[in-house]
């Protein structure tokens, strides 16, 4: 810490104008803290002179480098397991693969005992026939519930239009009845 108007350090490094630069020195002539300061400066600065020059290597390598590399196949797996395209990709590969070993390996289907005598054909239309007579009598039943419920609706409105009328020859609707 200095106790000059001005900073030691700048003095040392010799960035003040000569008229501060006077003051510094006159100071540090008087001032015994400012002084050691100033040694203890030069004494730094001397000290990192000493020092030699080196370039900062851009990569420290090592002899065992190559022991800590990842093998191929572990260098592979990182690849695939780091990249979304190439696990679907590979996804698909392996359901394709599997696919295509499952037909292969599959079993024919055994084929179909006919007895003798008996047509197929026939007892297939005739199970076709009887579902279809079955769902056109339920949808009979179904157009006729709705010509019923219909029906009743109609009667329903007439009903009502028959007692809006004799609302109308008997009195005033009620709201005007509590005015």
């Amino acid at each position: 810490m200095s106790c000059s108007p001005f900073d030691i350090l700048d003095y040392h490094f010799q960035e003040l104008a000569d008229p501060q630069r006077l003051l510094v020195e006159s100071h540090v002539k008087t001032c015994q803290l400012c002084r050691e300061e100033l040694a203890q400066l030069q004494l730094t600065e001397s000290a990192l002179f000493t020092l030699r020059e080196e370039e900062i290597p851009q990569r420290i390598a090592f002899v065992s480098d190559p022991v800590f590399e990842p093998s191929p196949l572990r260098r592979f797996f990182s690849d695939v397991w780091g990249s979304a395209a190439r696990l679907g990709f590979a996804s698909a590969a392996m359901l394709s693969t599997a696919l295509v070993v499952f037909s292969l390996t599959r079993p024919a289907p055994a084929p179909v005992q006919v007895a003798n005598g008996v047509d197929l054909q026939a007892i297939v239309d005739a199970a076709v026939s009887k579902k279809t007579q079955s769902l056109v009598a339920d949808l009979d039943k179904a157009r006729q519930s709705l010509l019923f419920a219909a029906e009743e609706m109609e009667a329903a409105q007439k009903r009502s239009g028959s007692q809006r009328v004799m609302l109308g020859m008997y009195g005033p609707p009620r709201e005007e009845m509590s005015r």
